[in-house]
């Protein structure tokens, strides 16, 4: 195919993340051009609905005039100002407390960076920095899980538990330890209940925490669900039990909320959906709702007491961004936090969320999909090719990816993910409407999708 003159300028310039970069020579990018609240316009003005809020934070939709006036007027005001030495701003200073009012643990303290790998590589290196205060230096291994996404950076990708972060890369380094992928769907035993699963879980964590030696591990982390490994729901009962195997064993636990923060599952936080207890949190995206890069990690006081301890050995702590807390990013935050509190962001999402909810488990009846899952605003399906079995299509054969590029000939955007899956995470001001829209586009591709199957003779 011939491309544009926009798309070869692309081909021949950018690097894209998270695309087959050969394919991609081939048939070039797709230039949007503008966006409004949950469409997005390509350049021969087409629209999509944004069925993943962007890459899951565009929580207030595009073209929010708050957000674009906050950033207008910090801008004006001072464009930037670090905080290293001793600096400071209002726009920062006022984030991290709102950030502790509204944690669902007892933060003391927060940390801002720009993205949710630097906040997760930045929980590694405060939990080393924690445990060496501590008089426990060889605590130093992390357990994260299989299909676990936390990041991309060289520690944070370690952490994530999803074979293309890893392969080429040499990656994960050796402290990293993975357990169980939480998804009863895929990895109960026959007749096994969701409830013996969970416990089978748990005892598997245990016997890794003996076989390793809890003296060597730092922390566990977790996504609450969990996101790019496929939008993977827990069992209700699932942290319940692995929490007091990580208190027996003297683990910190750090939430990794960057998905789920700020009413995607219907409560403020992920946390709070699924009776977490963590130590510390990580949060980004849905934070600005996109609009600027910004992350944060909420500690708690014991933590900040060793910190302060290590600083006064060492006499600096030495850690931090030359944009951690940029003005423009946090006063950007800080509008949209008071968004979210005067138009009752959680409360709409709970009232919406069963139209999100219905809509998504009736695709349960069509023939490609094996499950239909969700919470929230937030949710998967699976595409197998037998039901009974939960058997999939030949891993190269992608079709959910297949699936995706028809959904967005339809005029969707949603997310294809290892094994099959396809995900949804639209943006939290979708309406009921809306959500009947997204999901009418999104049967056509499934259809669209079942009729390229039997081209390829993988469909009867």
């Amino acid at each position: 195919m011939t491309l544009t003159n926009a798309q070869t300028r692309d081909v021949e310039a950018l690097i894209h993340p998270y695309t087959n970069l050969a394919r991609h020579r081939e048939i070039g990018p797709l230039i949007l051009e503008r966006a409004k609240g949950i469409y997005v316009y390509d350049n021969r003005g087409k629209d999509y609905i944004d069925g993943l809020a962007g890459l899951w934070c565009v929580s207030l939709g595009y073209s929010e005039e708050r957000l674009i006036e906050a950033a207008t007027k910090q801008m004006r005001d001072m464009p930037y100002a670090h905080i290293f030495a001793g600096r400071s701003h209002e726009a920062g200073i006022a984030l991290a407390e709102k950030l502790k009012e509204v944690a669902p643990i007892r933060a003391s303290k927060v940390f801002f960076a720009n993205s949710g790998s630097e906040a997760n590589d930045t929980q590694v290196k405060l939990a080393w920095y924690y445990w060496n205060a501590k008089g426990k230096p060889q605590k130093k291994k992390i357990i994260s899980r299989t299909k676990a996404y936390h990041g991309v950076t060289i520690v944070s990708a370690s952490l994530t538990g999803l074979p293309a972060n890893h392969k080429q890369f040499d990656l994960p380094l050796p402290m990293t330890l993975h357990a169980d992928c939480p998804h009863a769907y895929r990895f109960a035993e026959p007749g096994e209940s969701e409830d013996a699963f969970v416990e089978r879980l748990a005892r598997n964590l245990d016997a890794l925490i003996e076989r390793e030696g809890a003296d060597t591990i730092a922390a566990f982390i977790a996504e609450p669900i969990m996101g790019a490994g496929g939008v993977i729901i827990p069992p209700a009962t699932y942290f319940d039990r692995i929490q007091p195997v990580l208190a027996k064993h003297d683990i910190l636990f750090i939430d990794d909320e960057v998905i789920c923060g700020f009413g995607r599952t219907g409560n403020y936080w992920g946390a709070q959906t699924y009776n977490m207890r963590p130590h510390t949190l990580s949060c980004a995206k849905a934070l600005s709702s996109a609009y600027m890069p910004i992350s944060a990690v909420l500690i708690p006081e014991e933590m900040y007491q060793a910190m302060l301890d290590q600083s006064r050995a060492i006499g600096v702590f030495g850690h931090g961004f030359t944009y951690s807390a940029h003005p423009v990013a946090a006063a950007v935050a800080n509008e949209t936090l008071k968004i979210y509190e005067e138009r009752n962001i959680v409360a709409y999402v709970r009232q919406i969320s069963p139209t999100f909810l219905r809509r998504l488990h009736a695709l349960r009846t069509h023939p490609l999909i094996g499950e239909a899952e969700g919470v929230g605003l937030i949710g998967a399906v699976e595409i197998v090719s037998d039901k009974a079995t939960k058997k999939n299509f030949p891993a190269e054969k992608m079709v959910a990816a297949a699936c995706s590029r028809f959904a967005e000939e339809e005029g969707l955007f949603v997310r294809a993910l290892l094994g099959d899956r396809v995900a949804f995470c639209p943006p939290l001001i979708i309406t009921e409407a809306e959500i009947g829209e997204m999901f009418d586009r999104f049967t056509r591709a499934l259809d669209k999708t079942e009729a390229w199957l039997r081209q390829q003779s993988l469909r009867a």
